[in-house]
Order: C-alpha cells, then sequence, then structure tokens
C-alpha cells in the first residue's frame, strides 16, 4: 500500500496523520486509533498470524526477518 493510500485511509477514518511521519509509524497511528495493537513491521521472523489485516502484505515485506 502506498502512502498517499495510507494517508486516505487515514483521513476516511478522521485520523490526523502528520505529514513528516514514516509509512510505519502513519500505519502504527491508524493501528492504536482503531484499538488495536501498533505491530505493523514487527512481525518475528516473519509470522503474523493476522492475515486478515489490510496491512498484512507491507507488514511481512517490512518485518525483520531475523
Amino acid at each position: 500500500m502506498k502512502m498517499k493510500e495510507i494517508r486516505q485511509l487515514a483521513k476516511n477514518r478522521e485520523i490526523k496523520i502528520p505529514f513528516v511521519v514514516t509509512k510505519i509509524e502513519a500505519v502504527r497511528m491508524i493501528q492504536r486509533s482503531e484499538g488495536n495493537f501498533d505491530c505493523f513491521a514487527r512481525a518475528c521472523e516473519g509470522f503474523c498470524d493476522q492475515s486478515g489485516c489490510i496491512f498484512y502484505q507491507d507488514c511481512m515485506e517490512l518485518s525483520p526477518k531475523e
């Protein structure tokens, strides 16, 4: 998901994302605002059981593999 899409998603949910934050922090802000754990890009050894998450693919790509 591109940053533009993440910003639009946040806007639709009335979440203010500062312009200077990274993609990782922007997604974590959305997760926290929804009452979820801010786990984006923190999958241990490439494992996450939340395959239904809309950020799953990007999360797996950005999470440490080791």
